[in-house]
Protein backbone atom coordinates (compact mmCIF):
# COMPACT_ATOMS: atom_id res chain seq x y z
CA UNK A 1 0.00 0.00 0.00
CA UNK A 2 1.26 3.77 -0.74
CA UNK A 3 2.33 5.77 2.15
CA UNK A 4 2.32 9.22 2.67
CA UNK A 5 5.46 10.36 2.08
CA UNK A 6 8.05 12.46 4.68
CA UNK A 7 7.74 15.34 1.99
CA UNK A 8 4.32 15.52 2.36
CA UNK A 9 4.29 15.43 6.23
CA UNK A 10 7.12 17.66 6.69
CA UNK A 11 5.14 20.43 4.63
CA UNK A 12 1.62 19.86 6.72
CA UNK A 13 3.69 20.44 9.44
CA UNK A 14 5.64 23.72 8.16
CA UNK A 15 2.32 24.91 7.38
CA UNK A 16 0.56 23.96 11.03
CA UNK A 17 3.55 25.00 13.02
CA UNK A 18 4.00 28.98 10.87
CA UNK A 19 0.74 30.40 12.98
CA UNK A 20 -1.18 28.78 15.97
CA UNK A 21 -4.23 30.09 14.28
CA UNK A 22 -5.60 29.68 10.61
CA UNK A 23 -8.17 31.94 8.98
CA UNK A 24 -11.05 30.30 7.77
CA UNK A 25 -11.36 33.51 4.15
CA UNK A 26 -14.89 33.29 2.01
CA UNK A 27 -13.62 35.30 -0.44
CA UNK A 28 -17.19 37.13 -1.20
CA UNK A 29 -15.46 39.81 -3.84
CA UNK A 30 -12.46 39.27 -5.57
CA UNK A 31 -10.77 42.54 -4.90
CA UNK A 32 -10.74 42.23 -1.11
CA UNK A 33 -9.05 38.76 -1.41
CA UNK A 34 -5.07 40.74 -1.28
CA UNK A 35 -5.92 43.80 0.85
CA UNK A 36 -7.95 41.13 3.33
CA UNK A 37 -5.05 38.35 3.43
CA UNK A 38 -2.38 41.14 3.73
CA UNK A 39 -4.28 42.82 6.72
CA UNK A 40 -4.02 39.14 8.16
CA UNK A 41 -0.40 38.50 7.43
CA UNK A 42 0.06 42.37 8.82
CA UNK A 43 -1.20 40.89 12.45
CA UNK A 44 0.70 38.41 12.29
CA UNK A 45 -0.80 35.45 10.60
CA UNK A 46 1.05 33.86 7.17
CA UNK A 47 -1.02 31.11 7.13
CA UNK A 48 -4.13 31.81 5.13
CA UNK A 49 -6.81 28.96 4.16
CA UNK A 50 -8.82 30.25 1.28
CA UNK A 51 -11.99 28.49 0.94
CA UNK A 52 -14.07 27.64 -1.85
CA UNK A 53 -17.07 28.65 -0.06
CA UNK A 54 -17.31 31.00 -3.19
CA UNK A 55 -17.03 31.09 -6.61
CA UNK A 56 -13.52 33.37 -6.26
CA UNK A 57 -12.13 30.98 -4.40
CA UNK A 58 -9.69 29.59 -7.40
CA UNK A 59 -8.72 33.17 -8.27
CA UNK A 60 -8.24 34.68 -4.66
CA UNK A 61 -5.48 32.12 -3.83
CA UNK A 62 -4.12 32.72 -7.45
CA UNK A 63 -4.12 36.46 -6.74
CA UNK A 64 -2.61 36.10 -3.12
CA UNK A 65 0.30 33.81 -3.76
CA UNK A 66 1.67 36.31 -6.79
CA UNK A 67 1.04 39.18 -4.57
CA UNK A 68 1.50 37.65 -0.79
CA UNK A 69 4.86 35.17 -1.32
CA UNK A 70 5.84 35.58 2.25
CA UNK A 71 2.53 33.55 2.74
CA UNK A 72 1.08 29.83 2.83
CA UNK A 73 -1.51 30.16 0.90
CA UNK A 74 -3.60 27.41 0.99
CA UNK A 75 -7.29 26.29 -0.11
CA UNK A 76 -9.92 24.92 1.99
CA UNK A 77 -13.71 23.42 1.64
CA UNK A 78 -11.96 21.02 -1.31
CA UNK A 79 -14.56 18.32 -1.69
CA UNK A 80 -13.13 16.65 -5.29
CA UNK A 81 -10.31 15.41 -6.97
CA UNK A 82 -11.58 18.17 -9.93
CA UNK A 83 -11.13 20.69 -7.01
CA UNK A 84 -7.78 19.47 -5.56
CA UNK A 85 -6.57 19.78 -9.34
CA UNK A 86 -7.88 23.24 -9.57
CA UNK A 87 -6.59 24.96 -6.43
CA UNK A 88 -3.02 23.23 -7.12
CA UNK A 89 -2.90 24.73 -10.78
CA UNK A 90 -3.41 28.14 -8.80
CA UNK A 91 -0.86 27.65 -6.62
CA UNK A 92 -2.35 26.44 -3.67
CA UNK A 93 0.66 25.46 -1.06
CA UNK A 94 -2.29 23.24 1.15
CA UNK A 95 -5.17 21.92 0.53
CA UNK A 96 -7.87 21.15 3.84
CA UNK A 97 -10.82 19.01 3.20
CA UNK A 98 -14.08 19.39 5.45
CA UNK A 99 -14.62 15.61 5.29
CA UNK A 100 -12.70 12.54 3.87
CA UNK A 101 -12.85 10.01 0.91
CA UNK A 102 -10.90 7.14 -0.38
CA UNK A 103 -9.88 8.91 -3.30
CA UNK A 104 -9.38 12.28 -1.75
CA UNK A 105 -6.88 10.38 0.25
CA UNK A 106 -5.03 8.42 -2.18
CA UNK A 107 -4.46 11.82 -4.21
CA UNK A 108 -3.40 13.28 -1.64
CA UNK A 109 -0.61 10.75 -1.42
CA UNK A 110 1.23 12.24 -4.90
CA UNK A 111 -0.29 15.21 -4.99
CA UNK A 112 1.88 18.53 -5.79
CA UNK A 113 -0.11 20.46 -2.52
CA UNK A 114 -0.12 18.66 0.58
CA UNK A 115 -3.23 17.14 2.10
CA UNK A 116 -4.59 18.16 5.88
CA UNK A 117 -7.62 16.08 5.74
CA UNK A 118 -10.92 16.54 7.67
CA UNK A 119 -12.13 14.33 9.89
CA UNK A 120 -14.98 14.16 12.35
CA UNK A 121 -14.84 10.20 13.96
CA UNK A 122 -12.38 7.79 15.08
CA UNK A 123 -13.29 5.58 11.46
CA UNK A 124 -12.29 8.22 9.69
CA UNK A 125 -9.11 8.74 11.25
CA UNK A 126 -8.11 5.59 10.83
CA UNK A 127 -8.61 5.52 7.52
CA UNK A 128 -6.00 8.33 7.03
CA UNK A 129 -3.72 6.49 9.33
CA UNK A 130 -3.70 3.56 7.61
CA UNK A 131 -2.20 5.41 4.44
CA UNK A 132 0.29 7.46 6.99
CA UNK A 133 -1.16 10.14 7.64
CA UNK A 134 -0.70 11.98 10.50
CA UNK A 135 -2.12 15.53 10.98
CA UNK A 136 -5.72 15.84 10.48
CA UNK A 137 -8.40 19.03 10.43
CA UNK A 138 -10.93 18.45 12.70
CA UNK A 139 -14.30 19.42 11.79
CA UNK A 140 -16.93 20.39 12.84
CA UNK A 141 -15.01 20.72 16.64
CA UNK A 142 -17.51 21.99 18.91
CA UNK A 143 -20.51 19.54 17.30
CA UNK A 144 -18.09 16.71 16.66
CA UNK A 145 -17.42 16.72 20.37
CA UNK A 146 -14.58 19.62 20.77
CA UNK A 147 -12.23 19.62 22.97
CA UNK A 148 -13.25 16.45 25.33
CA UNK A 149 -13.08 14.31 22.06
CA UNK A 150 -10.19 15.28 20.97
CA UNK A 151 -8.91 13.99 24.83
CA UNK A 152 -10.18 10.86 24.03
CA UNK A 153 -8.54 10.54 20.66
CA UNK A 154 -5.38 11.13 22.44
CA UNK A 155 -5.48 7.84 24.05
CA UNK A 156 -5.03 5.55 20.74
CA UNK A 157 -3.56 7.82 18.94
CA UNK A 158 -0.97 9.73 20.72
CA UNK A 159 1.36 10.03 17.81
CA UNK A 160 -1.89 12.84 15.95
CA UNK A 161 -1.85 16.05 15.81
CA UNK A 162 -5.00 18.60 14.97
CA UNK A 163 -6.21 21.12 13.97
CA UNK A 164 -10.03 21.99 14.89
CA UNK A 165 -12.38 23.74 13.30
CA UNK A 166 -16.06 25.06 13.20
CA UNK A 167 -17.65 26.73 16.00
CA UNK A 168 -14.78 27.36 17.46
CA UNK A 169 -14.32 31.61 18.76
CA UNK A 170 -11.27 34.13 19.73
CA UNK A 171 -12.17 33.28 23.64
CA UNK A 172 -12.41 29.47 23.33
CA UNK A 173 -9.01 28.72 20.83
CA UNK A 174 -7.03 28.59 24.03
CA UNK A 175 -8.40 25.72 25.31
CA UNK A 176 -8.08 23.56 22.36
CA UNK A 177 -4.22 24.59 21.58
CA UNK A 178 -3.70 23.93 25.19
CA UNK A 179 -3.94 20.20 24.41
CA UNK A 180 -0.76 18.46 23.05
CA UNK A 181 -2.33 16.98 20.33
CA UNK A 182 -3.31 20.47 18.68
CA UNK A 183 -1.09 22.25 16.49
CA UNK A 184 -2.84 25.02 15.03
CA UNK A 185 -7.35 26.27 15.60
CA UNK A 186 -8.92 27.26 12.44
CA UNK A 187 -11.70 30.07 12.66
CA UNK A 188 -13.84 32.49 11.07
CA UNK A 189 -13.56 35.08 13.62
CA UNK A 190 -10.45 36.06 12.50
CA UNK A 191 -12.66 37.67 9.91
CA UNK A 192 -15.77 39.08 10.36
CA UNK A 193 -18.18 39.27 7.61
CA UNK A 194 -19.34 43.07 8.90
CA UNK A 195 -15.67 44.31 8.92
CA UNK A 196 -14.64 43.02 5.31
CA UNK A 197 -17.85 44.10 3.97
CA UNK A 198 -16.98 47.83 5.36
CA UNK A 199 -13.36 46.53 3.93
CA UNK A 200 -11.50 47.76 7.33
CA UNK A 201 -8.44 46.07 6.85
CA UNK A 202 -7.50 47.97 9.91
CA UNK A 203 -9.74 46.08 11.38
CA UNK A 204 -8.59 43.28 10.40
CA UNK A 205 -4.85 43.66 11.30
CA UNK A 206 -6.35 44.23 15.23
CA UNK A 207 -8.42 41.40 15.23
CA UNK A 208 -5.18 39.12 14.12
CA UNK A 209 -2.94 41.21 16.45
CA UNK A 210 -5.34 40.57 19.44
CA UNK A 211 -6.58 36.80 18.86
CA UNK A 212 -2.80 35.96 18.96
CA UNK A 213 -2.29 38.16 22.16
CA UNK A 214 -5.44 36.27 24.03
CA UNK A 215 -3.94 32.82 23.57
Amino acid sequence: MTQLSEFHRERVQSVLQASPLVPVIAINRLEDAVPLCQALVDGGIPVLEITLRTEFGVDAIKAVRAAIPEAWVGAGTVSSIAQYRQVEAAGAQFVITPGVTEAILEFGLTSEAPLLPGIATVSELMTGYALGYREFKFFPAEVAGGVPALKAFSGPFGDVTFCPTGGIRRDTASKYLALKNVQAVGGSWLTPDDVVAARDWARITEIARGSLADL
